[in-house]
């Protein structure tokens, strides 16, 4: 069962599974400044950087996180979409990168909706792996690679909410969006999931701090 709490701010709004896990929406924001054990980087499949949040966090966590992702790739050649692997977080507030690569959008007919709750369940996987307690997630690919956000955001929650309810370590999640749109689109989809047959009990809460 799902309670709303009609708090006073629409800017954030939580998630809190019966076993005391979250999952927090929060932005505007960059996801760069995250302090959270990890942050997950909507990443290309040759690993070398690219734009928009991909670009951001390797400019923000400098050389070390490049490096790490060559020697990645000169054993795997490419990151298919929906699979994940961890670095250093190099310069960033954070320990860890999980770098995923998303679907590219065709429309919903080429497995985009498994291959982005895949990206979500393997990031918190290895995280719960490393026994981190936290990971941050930007809306992965709602950019560059098309995937409507208001398509892609129930994906993500629901995909996030199977995987951190099995989570042994991982106890909180947070959704850091970069604009307004994305952020209410996001809580819009959080909300409707009361109408969901979800075997997953949690309460809504809004405006914490």
């Amino acid at each position: 069962m799902i309670v709303l709490d009609a708090g006073v701010r629409d800017s954030t709004l939580r998630l809190v599974l019966n076993t005391g896990k979250t999952i927090e929406f929060c932005g505007p924001a960059d996801i760069t400044e995250e302090t959270t054990d990890a942050i997950v980087n909507a990443a290309n499949s040759a690993l070398l950087g690219g734009g928009g949040v991909d670009g951001a966090i390797h400019r923000a966590g400098g050389p070390a996180i490049l490096a790490e992702c060559k020697q990645i790739v000169g054993k795997i050649r490419s990151l298919p979409a929906g699979e994940a692997v961890i670095t250093t977080g190099g310069r960033l507030r954070t320990k860890y990168v999980i770098h995923t690569v998303g679907p590219i959008y065709h429309g919903g007919e080429r497995q985009e909706a498994e291959q982005l709750a895949s990206c979500h369940r393997e990031s918190i996987r290895l995280a719960d792996e490393r026994a981190l307690e936290s990971l941050s997630f930007p809306a992965i690919s709602t950019g560059a690679f098309g995937y409507p956000i208001s398509e892609a955001a129930p994906i993500a929650i629901s995909s996030t909410v199977e995987a951190l309810a099995s989570a042994n370590h991982v106890k909180k999640v947070r959704f850091v969006l970069f604009d307004g749109a994305t952020l209410s689109a996001y809580t819009q989809a959080a909300e409707n999931l009361r109408n969901s047959n979800s075997s997953t009990s949690y309460r809504i809460e809004k405006g914490f701090s």
